[in-house]
């Protein structure tokens, strides 16, 4: 969902002009569409693959779950976003599921943010304080840890949920969903809910993953990491989780942060346009993740990029193969 244009009697024609051309009905709805066709099987799969065959008995396992699980839930909602960008931004199914869709973007996408960032503390202690961190380090407490980031993220759209987010455009007869807002609440509301919004669960969440990863990386440099393996699959991590925050989830909420407190002169009109693709890039992240649970995982779960992907692992097609020759002779 976009950020929003102060809506008081009368729309700016480039505000039109931006609902109306084909960046956002045809281009920003075919990435929407991309994704879903490619996002929604492989988080599925993963989903399945961590509660059947890798079995959630290790922290790492229950971040990457909850992780999987919370980028499928928000796939699920994006056709009726693909449906409203390709009926030329007109809401044709009520505030009600208007309202839930703007949530469900804001909610997956601080949600992914915070599990993430969970996920690179837990690292960061496995590999800097691999001993004193056995007591914090156990899958009930990862449980409860994600439990919070739900509860949180959840708790953190509620003011999606019941102020009103579709408008209609008398002049170009079509409802927007969450595109256009009114000045009042804009002024009076956004301003602080935004900046919040924003600092809390993007540039503080950010700042800990940074240093996280430089302590996980130069441990793992130093002279008692010897395994090259390791430092492989640690700096691809690190490429992964910071290319997720800068290109998907930096540009929205950088911008959106700006939108807000009106640091630019009518910043309103100036930034509508590339926010809206901005947020269409966020959703790539869906699409990111599956491989970040094949780099974030251990030895005993490195088959899972090539299950996600249909493949059969090397090892156990070998095992099988030296399974029927023996059984053969």
């Amino acid at each position: 969902m976009d950020t929003f244009i102060s809506f008081e009697n009368i729309i700016s024609p480039n505000v039109i002009y931006y609902l109306s051309s084909r960046w956002l009905t045809l281009f920003v709805p075919l990435i929407y569409t991309f994704v879903f066709l490619f996002a929604l099987p492989l988080n599925i799969k993963a989903i399945i693959i961590f509660l059947v065959k890798t079995k959630v008995r290790k922290p790492a396992v229950v971040y990457m779950l909850n992780l999987a699980l919370a980028d499928a839930l928000f796939v699920c909602t994006l056709p009726f976003n693909i449906v409203y960008r390709f009926s030329g931004n007109d809401w044709l199914i009520g505030e009600g599921m208007c309202r839930f869709t703007t949530a469900a973007f804001y909610c997956n996408m601080y949600c992914s943010i915070l599990i993430m960032t969970g996920m690179s503390v837990d690292r960061y202690l496995a590999v800097v304080y691999p001993l004193q961190s056995l007591y914090w380090r156990r899958v009930n407490r990862s449980w409860l840890i994600c439990f919070a980031i739900w509860f949180i993220s959840i708790c953190s759209t509620i003011p999606l949920l019941i102020h009103k987010q579709t408008e209609y455009i008398v002049s170009v007869d079509k409802t927007t969903c969450h595109d256009v807002q009114d000045t009042a609440v804009v002024k009076n509301y956004y301003i602080y809910y935004i900046t919040t919004f924003c600092t809390l669960f993007f540039f503080l969440p950010l700042m800990v993953t940074i240093f996280c990863y430089i302590g996980t990386i130069r441990k793992l440099r130093s002279s008692e990491m010897g395994n090259t393996e390791k430092k492989r699959q640690a700096v691809i991590l690190v490429i992964i989780v910071v290319s997720a925050f800068m290109l998907c989830f930096g540009p929205t909420n950088v911008i959106f942060f700006i939108q807000s407190l009106r640091i630019i002169d009518d910043s309103g009109e100036l930034l509508y346009f590339t926010y809206m693709i901005c947020t269409c890039v966020c959703s790539i992240s869906c699409c990111l993740d599956p491989f970040l649970y094949y780099f974030a995982s251990t030895k005993n779960y490195m088959s899972l990029y090539r299950r996600l992907c249909c493949k059969k692992d090397a090892e156990e097609l070998k095992h099988s193969n030296s399974k029927h020759i023996t059984s053969s002779g």
